[in-house]
């Protein structure tokens, strides 16, 4: 059986509703449910299918693969699964400001410094954008360069 088959084969006392946190128009309410996949070594630690179905037609589902310890309960994996999208947000952002995807891998230590460089200067951007009273405009790096970019950069800065 597919997972998708799996969870229409579910009871309905089997789902629960749950908020995966505030968005922006409120609470994000879905019914929840998961089950095991499968016994891990030792009884300390567990590993489930987690599905979300949307509370209004047209249902549709997403499915998870969740780990943590056994006596981890619904409510908590929700919580986990809750931030993906900001999670996701964050990473399209940092390829857009920063160029977390401009690097073509060679070698694994070049691209993992490059995304680690990457990563810091996000971080650092987002803290001066919170911490600024205006916004902060990053001008993205183009590829094949092109132009200078300073002085475009210099005439939007007040100083």
């Amino acid at each position: 059986m597919t997972v998708a088959e799996q969870a229409e084969a579910l009871p309905a006392n089997a789902w629960r509703r749950l908020s995966a946190g505030a968005g922006s128009k409120g609470p994000r309410v879905y019914d929840w449910a998961c089950w095991p996949i499968r016994p891990l070594t030792g009884a300390r630690w567990g590993s489930w299918f987690l599905v979300r179905r949307r509370i209004t037609p047209p249902v549709e589902c997403a499915y998870y693969v969740a780990f943590g310890p056994a006596d981890t309960p619904l409510a908590e994996l929700v919580a986990v699964a809750g931030p993906r999208w900001t999670i996701e947000a964050g990473f399209e952002r940092a390829k857009g400001d920063v160029g977390l995807d401009h690097y073509e891998v060679r070698r694994w230590a070049g691209w993992y410094r490059h995304v680690t460089l990457a990563l810091v200067a996000h971080a650092l951007l987002a803290i001066t954008r919170s911490r600024s009273p205006g916004t902060v405009e990053v001008i993205p790096a183009q590829k094949g360069g092109g132009g200078d970019r300073c002085s475009s950069v210099r005439s939007r800065c007040p100083n």
